[in-house]
C-alpha cells in the first residue's frame, strides 16, 4: 500500500492498477451530513456531459464506467477507466456539506483498491464547505492519481457550478410578452437535481411530478440500516448521513442475529391487491403485473447496500398505491437500534428519505405509502408499528389499518 500525501502524484500502472478498481472514501464527519461525488470532466475541466457526475441522485455513469455504493460514512466508487469515452479526461472526487465546515472532519481517507491511500483530516482545512479530495487524470497516454486535498468555499452546488454543470431549477421562466414572438426553444440540457427530500414527521408527504410522458422510469425503494449496532442496545450515536449501513453485527452463523425484510402491499388501478415479500416467496415481477419486484432477501446481513424493491414506473398508471414495510422475521424487535432508513430513488427526481426514527417492540413497521394521485407519485411517511394478537398476525393488523382486505395465513421462507 502506497501512502500519498497532499500534492503527490503517481501513475496507476506503477501502483498495479491496470483494470477496474474501487475508489473508497471514508469520511468521518460525526453528525454532520457530507455528500460525496465524482465529476467526470473534459480536458477543459468542465462537466460537459452531466451523465458523468455520479452522486446520491445519479449513482452510475453510462456503461457503468463509474458506479457508487453509499453506505453511511463509507462511499465506494467502482471505476472502469476503459469504459470512459475519450471526452472524459479526469475524474474528480469531492465531499461537500451544507451544515458546517470541513474543519470538523475526523481522520478520513481516500483509497484506490488495495494499492494506495491518501489520508486527510479537518486540520487540513478552515471554513470550507467542500473539498476536492483526489483525482484520476490522463497524461501522456496513461492514467494517473493525484492527491489534492484542496478546500473549496461553497458546497455541492458551488462545486457543480465550478465544473460547469447545470442545476435543475424549480421555477419556470416568465413567458415572453404577447407582442413579441417567442424564440424557438433550445433543446433541453441535462440538469442535475442536487436536492434531497427528508420526510420528517408521520404524515409528511411529497408529490413528484412526471418529467415526461414515459412515466417515472425505474423506481428503487431501498431499505438500509446500521450494522454496527449490537442487538438489544441502541447505538451510542447516530450517523445522520442520509445513507446508512446494515443493522446488527451478526456472529458466525445465525445465532442471535436479526433478519429484517422489506416488503410491500399493493393495489392496482384495476382493483387487484396482493403482497410482494420474501415470506412465502412472493417476489413479484418487474416487466409484467404487478410491475413491482423484490430483488432478493439478505438473510446474512452481509449486503451493504441493503434490500431493494424495484417498481416499473413506466407502468405507474396501472398502480394505485404501494405500502412499503419492514418486518423482523427472526430476532427480538429492537427498532431503536436499527437506525433504519428507506430511500426512494427516481430518475431525474430528488431522493426521498424516510427514517425509522421511533421505537417499538412490535415486529412490523409500515414505513411509507406511495400513491398515484392523478398520475403523480405521492410519498407519505407512516412509520407505524404493528404486532400480532391472538389469531391476528402483524401483517393482518397492518392490512386492516390500511384497508387492503387480503386473506392471510401462516407462511415461511425456504
Amino acid at each position: 500500500m502506497t501512502n500519498f500525501t497532499r500534492g503527490q502524484k503517481g501513475k496507476l500502472a506503477d501502483l498495479g492498477l491496470n483494470g477496474p478498481f474501487a475508489v473508497t472514501l471514508d469520511i468521518v464527519s460525526g453528525s454532520m451530513e457530507v455528500d460525496v461525488s465524482c465529476f467526470g470532466v473534459d480536458a477543459a475541466g468542465k462537466l460537459s456531459d452531466d451523465r458523468y457526475m455520479v452522486f446520491f441522485n445519479q449513482k452510475s455513469a453510462p456503461d457503468n464506467a463509474i458506479t457508487v455504493d453509499l453506505n453511511g460514512p463509507r462511499s465506494t466508487f467502482q471505476v472502469d477507466l476503459a469504459r470512459l469515452p475519450a471526452s472524459i479526461d479526469k475524474l474528480v472526487f469531492t465531499a461537500a456539506t451544507e451544515q458546517g465546515s470541513m474543519r470538523a472532519l475526523g481522520n478520513s481517507s481516500m483509497a484506490l483498491g488495495q494499492a494506495a491511500t491518501f489520508a486527510f483530516t479537518g486540520n487540513d482545512f478552515q471554513d470550507e464547505k467542500a473539498v476536492i479530495i483526489g483525482e484520476l487524470y490522463r497524461r501522456d497516454g496513461s492514467w494517473r492519481f493525484g492527491a489534492v486535498g484542496q478546500g473549496f468555499a461553497g458546497g455541492l452546488a458551488a462545486l457543480l457550478k465550478h465544473f460547469g454543470g447545470s442545476e435543475a431549477a424549480s421555477s419556470s421562466p416568465a413567458p415572453a410578452p404577447a407582442s413579441v414572438p417567442a424564440p424557438a426553444a433550445p433543446p433541453p440540457a441535462n440538469k442535475i437535481s442536487l436536492s434531497k427530500i427528508r420526510l420528517e414527521k408521520r404524515g409528511d408527504k411529497i408529490s413528484l411530478d412526471k418529467r415526461d410522458s414515459g412515466g417515472y422510469g425505474r423506481i428503487r425503494v431501498n431499505l438500509n440500516w446500521n450494522q454496527n449496532a449490537s442487538q438489544g442496545q441502541a447505538p451510542a450515536s447516530k450517523l445522520d448521513t442520509g445513507f446508512l449501513g446494515k443493522l446488527f453485527n451478526k456472529p458466525a452463523g445465525r445465532s442471535g442475529g436479526i433478519d429484517l425484510d422489506i416488503g410491500c402491499l399493493f393495489e392496482m388501478s384495476g382493483g387487484a391487491k396482493s403482497a410482494v415479500q420474501a415470506l412465502g416467496n412472493s417476489w413479484g415481477a418487474y416487466d409484467r403485473p404487478p410491475y413491482i419486484h423484490l430483488e432478493g432477501d439478505d438473510r446474512t446481513g452481509s449486503i451493504s447496500s441493503g434490500e431493494n424493491i424495484f417498481i416499473n414506473g413506466t407502468h405507474f398508471d396501472q398502480i394505485k398505491r404501494v405500502l412499503v414495510y419492514a418486518f423482523i422475521y427472526e430476532g427480538v424487535p429492537n427498532w431503536a437500534a436499527t437506525d433504519g432508513v428507506v430511500t426512494i430513488e427516481i430518475p431525474g427526481q430528488p431522493t426521498v428519505e424516510v427514517r425509522l426514527d421511533s421505537d417499538s417492540q412490535h415486529a412490523m413497521c409500515a414505513i411509507a405509502m406511495l400513491e398515484n394521485h392523478g398520475g403523480n407519485l405521492q410519498v407519505t411517511k407512516l412509520v407505524e408499528y404493528f404486532g400480532g394478537q391472538g389469531k391476528i398476525t402483524a401483517h393482518q393488523a397492518m392490512d386492516e389499518r390500511y384497508n387492503f382486505g387480503l386473506n392471510w395465513k401462516a407462511g415461511r421462507k425456504d
